[in-house]
Formats: structure tokens, sequence, C-alpha cells
């Protein structure tokens, strides 16, 4: 008996003309992850990647891989047949481990092959028959089963399969562009990262770190987070920024209350050359509307106004149950709640402006030179690679 994964598409299902580009890319994206599972072929039709395993491919882990991978919206492990209905019923005992636990079922059947003698309903029928002469403790709930009985007839087989699994959906990372998450230590930019990454976007880091007020161990949890992204994200480049001149710049020559706002436009321009120099399309953050104080509208007025790029802001309008739900989810919340506070904490005003008027943030900002020790931050910025499976590489 033959096993096989079908990978089936998410949005990649609705496009037109170039519809290969995506396939083309989710493919890669697949062969990727699985290349440390074993050896497996794969083939691509009927809006589905069929992933074979090869004498060495673990398939149990390919499926927990591929739940991760963006642009497949449904993963089924299935039993391959010749496209008989007598020998896929002498084998229903491929079902044993899904069906000896449940009390119900009902089954679902596909016939894209039309030549195939029996039409679907025929098809649920008769296997619904033998599923119930196999398994004679089950019960037939065609609303809430415990286990659904799938069979599909395809061109090239027919696939028995009772686990079909939801994918990421979304689409395939590297089909629209790549983009900079301004990375923090907290709950939030974490999922905005990930959010993005679920449209297709290759997302890479930028963090700022400020010691000696920031601590090593602050700075590594970071970099944990970005090893743990690389899970939906695939590979990351990741910019580490000196951060600690430009805010002791900012303590003593600007008001106290603008700090934070200040401070937030100094790390968008530090984004934006980066962005420009690399070849980055636009800015991700983790900000949430009126979560803190730089987070007012005002505020982001603000803060956007100084960027050059577009900024993406997935979770602006999510509070913090459901940012931290998603993180929960993603396997991030427990690093991200770390107690290693990162550079948005040094010298934080005790009265912050809630809504600040932008003349007065230009005025403040214009009363030193900042532009000099940008381009300094820059070139001090220290880069690392975190590829998915492997150990962190540092870039020269």
């Amino acid at each position: 008996m033959k096993e096989i994964i079908l990978a089936k598409y998410g949005e990649i299902a609705l496009k037109g003309e170039n519809r290969s580009t995506f396939e083309d890319i989710l493919t890669r994206n697949i062969k990727r992850r699985l290349k440390n599972l074993g050896s497996f072929q794969l083939s691509r039709r009927q809006s589905t990647i069929y992933i074979e395993p090869l004498d060495d491919g673990d398939v149990d882990a390919a499926v927990e891989a591929l739940k991760c991978v963006f642009g497949i919206g449904a993963i089924q492990r299935c039993a391959v047949f010749p496209k008989d209905f007598e020998t896929v019923t002498e084998n229903l005992s491929y079902l044993k481990s899904a069906l000896d636990t449940a009390k119900t079922f009902k089954v679902e059947a596909k016939r894209s092959d039309k030549s195939f003698p029996m039409k679907s309903p025929e098809i649920q029928q008769r296997l619904g028959d033998a599923v119930l002469d196999a398994f004679p403790h089950l019960g037939v709930d065609v609303h809430t089963p415990d286990v659904t009985v799938r069979l599909e007839i395809r061109d090239n087989g027919a696939y028995l399969s009772a686990e079909r699994i939801i994918g990421a959906g979304g689409m395939p990372v590297g089909s629209s562009g790549k983009a900079l998450l301004m990375l923090s230590g907290g709950i939030d930019s974490p999922v905005a990262g990930y959010m993005m990454a679920k449209r297709g976007l290759i997302v890479d880091c930028i963090h700022y770190v400020s010691p000696p007020y920031t601590s090593e161990r602050a700075r590594l949890k970071v970099e944990k987070l970005c090893e743990l992204m690389t899970g939906y994200c695939g590979d990351i480049r990741f910019y580490c920024v000196p951060f600690t001149e430009i805010q002791e710049a900012l303590r003593d020559n600007c008001p106290e209350e603008h700090f934070t706002v200040l401070m937030r436009r100094m790390m968008v321009k530090i984004a934006n050359k980066i962005c420009s120099r690399d070849g980055y399309g636009a800015i991700i953050t983790g900000e949430s509307l009126a979560q803190v104080a730089s987070q007012t509208l005002p505020a982001l007025y603000c803060t956007n106004a100084a960027a050059e790029f577009p900024v993406f802001r997935p979770v602006i309008g999510m509070d913090k149950i459901e940012i931290t739900e998603i993180s929960r989810r993603i396997g991030t919340f427990e690093t991200s709640i770390l107690p290693y506070e990162d550079c948005c904490t040094v010298f934080s005003p005790k009265h912050p402006r809630t809504r600040p008027k932008f003349e007065d943030i230009l005025a403040a900002e214009g009363a030193y030179d900042f532009d000099s020790m940008i381009d300094e931050a820059i070139s001090k910025t220290e880069m690392k690679r975190f590829k998915y499976g492997e150990e962190t590489v540092f870039l020269d």
C-alpha cells in the first residue's frame, strides 16, 4: 500500500494566468521544509501538490512541517490505490487508527475523473456500507461526525483518507516581495511578522539595542524569537542596530514628554535607509491602536510621517487577548514574556504626551543633528541569518 500526502492549494487556486508563478514558489517552499526529513518526490495536478515519500521519507514529520507552510489550504494523508472500487474496500484497514476510537463517521467522495463508472453519490453510499461492515461499532452522522472518510477518484488513482488537516492558508512566502519587521522583544511584533508572511511577504527583522541599558539576554531573547518565526516565515535576515548614542542624545536634547515618539521616528528613519539599500518594499510594526502612549492616533501620525515606505500594521485593530492567542498558537508567547526589557523602555518618560502635535515633534527633532548619528548606527549594524532548521550563520 502506497501512502502519499496531498497539499491542496489555498488562495492560489483563485489565481489566473500567473498561477504557475505562485505554484512554483509554493513548491520550492515545501521542498525547503522537507529537505531534512528524508526524500520526497513532488508533482502537481488539479490544484494539489502530491508529496510522495521515498525510502527514507518521514511522513509524520512531513505532515507536521507542512502545517506551517503558507499557501497550503489543506493537508491530506492518503493511501493510493488503482481506480478500482473493490480494491479500495479491501484495504479499509488503512483507516483503522482513525476509526477505532471514533463513534460516528460520514463519507465524502469526489470524482475528478469523470470516466470512472460510479458517480459521487453512489461512491459515498457504497463506501459507507463497506465502512460499516468493517467497523460495526460506528454510527453515521452526516452533520458533526467524529471522522470524515474521503475518497477522491483522480486522474492518476483513488485516494483514501480519514485525516484532513486545515493548512496555514494565505499566500506562499516570497510571492509578495519582502519587508522589514521592527522586532521588539514583546508579544505583538512576532505576531505582526507572522501575519504579513501569511500574505506572501519575505519577512526580515530589525532590532535596536542599547547597551549597557539593555542586556545581552534581551538581545538573545529577540534572536530566539527570530529562530521561532522561521517555522512560518522561512529564513530571516536579522539586523541588530546599536541605538544607545541616539537615545542618549534624545534624552539630553529633547523634551522628555516627546521622547517615545521621537525614538520611534529615529527607528523608522534607520529602517528607511536599510529598506532603500537592501531592497525592502515596506516596514512592518506590531503597533496596536491605543495600546500604549506611542500608539495613539496623533502619535502614530507623527511616527508614520518619518516613513518613506509603506508601514504595515497587521495587529492595529486587535486587542491584547487576540494578539496573545495568536502568539501562543505560533509558539512565540513563552519567549516574548521573558523578563528582559528592550530599548523601548530605556529613558521612558513618566508622563509621555499621548496627543503630540506634529510641529512640536519636528521642532524637537530639529534641535539636534540626528542624521549623522543615524548613518553611524547603520554602519555599526550587525547582521545574522536565521535559517529554518539550521544553526544561525553570521554574515560578513
